[in-house]
């Protein structure tokens, strides 16, 4: 069968899914976490549609995975006053719990959360049509990101644990939390993106609002439970709705202390113009990018071209760590886009749940039509598909396309695609991709390839202040964890990283007095009976 005849027939029906994949019934979601409780919901819901097609007889038809609530401004509002009340100003109940005491919390809920994988997993395939294999994996790589910080909060705990005498001042410094916190996860991992962020700013005794992704909306369901009964009232609530319905309120209130948004630079300027304090608002974003790769003419094409495969098209290339502009030299350019497209042809593509399976269908409805609009607009302007098939489309499903020669005046060249299309940019000096990174508003990453140690060093002074992550002879990436994970320009504020995400999340603060002895008196006792969970001496094992 023709790669054009198997795409024609990508989507099976339903009797041909395998049982294990499948769920006893829908999953209708009528209820949600706020203040301690799980609130019934009897208004308009949402339905989930999966990027899946079901084919019944000649007609194709979306799979109904269940449904989520529609929440309005009022809800919303009512989940910001349980997560301030929680707060309390920092006097409640989980800001002033003991460090040990907030592990125990978050342990519990990782066990409870370990016994929902079947149905998690099982969620974030059909809901955004990533494969069961790497479904698996973003659900495992979530739980040891829990257990990563877990160590890394018990090492910072360990490390505040002692008093410092300077220049006659005692003290103890540790770090204590910030307030309510607006978590807004991304759809293309919609599991561990989020929870990289929620996770840190939980565990540092912040009340947490956590409005699920768009798509990725229902896999957080079946947690909710383990929510409530793992933490105080009020520190964990859901809010569901229309993002530009009830987010707004929430900034206008004064009452967010930090915005965590993984998603788009435009959303997030918005947001942050909402809040009548600015100067009191903490944001943690990581945003949009358009990471290149440079393909030097001393590179190894075999090896630049496994990477560039593995970065740009990884989850269809869905990620904000893709490549998405490719930079080669004109010399090898013909050879480089001949093994690119030979790679491309070996990929699988098909259902999510078929074994191997590399290419799957596109869970935002919107976007085979604009990845036919940038393929157009590049082939308006001198760019052709170099890769045979390439663009081809089935409802949510687009064969990868790799453009070339594109240029400038293209959308491609500077429009983030986040989808399966590879523009190449053919070059003959060095400084023309330096200054496209230069030009760009974007600083997330670059790829370099190259044998030439001479070149790889030009290369890198310039572009470690232009991007936060220069990645030598291989894919851009996220991991591992415990390394640093931000951006330049319009592509991130703040840093997250195991350590870095739980300073992100906290704020450093010191109980400090005259060293003499009716101070030493008073804190030895304060210490020995256990008063007080800030200025503590336990050692945290």
């Amino acid at each position: 069968m023709s790669v054009k005849d198997q795409i024609a027939s990508i989507f099976v029906d339903e009797s041909d899914i395998p049982k294990e994949f499948l769920f006893d019934e829908e999953i209708h979601q009528k209820e949600y976490l706020s203040n301690g409780e799980m609130k019934p919901w009897t208004g308009p819901c949402s339905e989930v549609l999966s990027p899946v097609f079901v084919r019944s007889g000649e007609e194709l038809k979306r799979k109904l995975v269940g449904s989520f609530p529609v929440c309005t401004e009022k809800e919303a509002m009512e989940a910001l006053d349980a997560a301030v009340n929680a707060y309390n100003n920092g006097r409640g109940e989980w800001p002033t719990m003991s460090v040990q005491n907030r592990i125990t919390c978050v342990e519990q809920f990782t066990r409870k959360m370990v016994e929902k994988k079947e149905i998690v997993v099982k969620l974030i395939m059909w809901e955004i049509g990533k494969s069961y294999a790497d479904s698996v994996k973003e659900f495992d790589r979530t739980v040891e990101y829990i257990h990563a910080t877990i160590d890394a909060l018990k090492d910072i705990d360990r490390d505040s644990s002692r008093f410092q005498i300077e220049q006659g001042i005692v003290a103890q410094v540790r770090r204590s939390p910030l307030g309510v916190v607006l978590c807004m996860g991304p759809f293309n991992y919609p599991l561990n993106e989020t929870f990289t962020t929620l996770i840190p700013a939980l565990i540092m005794g912040n009340t947490i609002l956590f409005k699920p992704p768009k798509h990725g909306t229902l896999l957080h369901y079946p947690l909710l439970e383990a929510f409530r009964t793992c933490f105080p009232k009020g520190v964990v609530n859901t809010i569901y709705g229309r993002g530009h319905t009830i987010v707004p309120g929430l900034m206008q209130s004064g009452k967010i202390n930090v915005l965590t948004l993984i998603g788009s630079s435009k959303v997030a300027d918005e947001l942050k113009k909402l809040h009548p304090k600015v100067n009191r608002l903490r944001a943690i974003l990581g945003l949009d990018a358009k990471n290149a790769a440079i393909i030097t003419k001393d590179a190894d094409i075999t090896l630049a071209v496994e990477e560039t495969v593995l970065g740009a098209l990884s989850f269809n290339g869905q990620r904000c760590t893709a490549i998405k502009i490719v930079f080669v030299h004109r010399s090898i350019a013909q050879l480089f886009l001949k093994t690119l497209a030979e790679a491309v042809e070996k990929l699988k593509f098909g259902m999510p749940w078929e074994k191997g399976v590399n290419l799957t269908p596109l869970p935002e409805p919107h976007k085979p039509a604009y990845l036919k609009e940038c393929i157009e607009d590049a082939e308006s302007k001198g760019a052709k598909v170099v890769n045979e098939n390439g663009g081809i489309a089935n409802e949510s499903f687009v064969y990868p396309a790799i453009m070339y020669p594109v240029n400038s005046q293209m959308k491609l060249y500077r429009e983030e695609q986040f989808g399966p299309v590879i523009p190449v940019v053919p070059f003959d000096d060095l400084e023309e991709p330096i200054q496209y990174l230069i030009d760009s508003t974007h600083g997330q990453q670059v790829s370099v390839f190259s044998n030439n140690p001479d070149v790889i060093a030009s290369l890198i002074d310039p572009l470690v202040n232009q991007v936060s992550r220069v990645n030598i002879n291989c894919q851009c990436q996220r991991g591992p964890d415990v390394f640093p994970f931000t951006g330049r320009k319009d592509s991130a504020e703040g840093t997250l990283s195991v350590v870095d995400a739980l300073r992100s999340f906290s704020i450093r603060s010191l109980v400090a007095a005259k060293l003499n002895e009716n101070n030493k008196a008073l804190l030895n006792e304060i210490v020995e009976d256990n008063n007080s969970n800030f200025l503590s001496t336990k050692y945290i094992f």
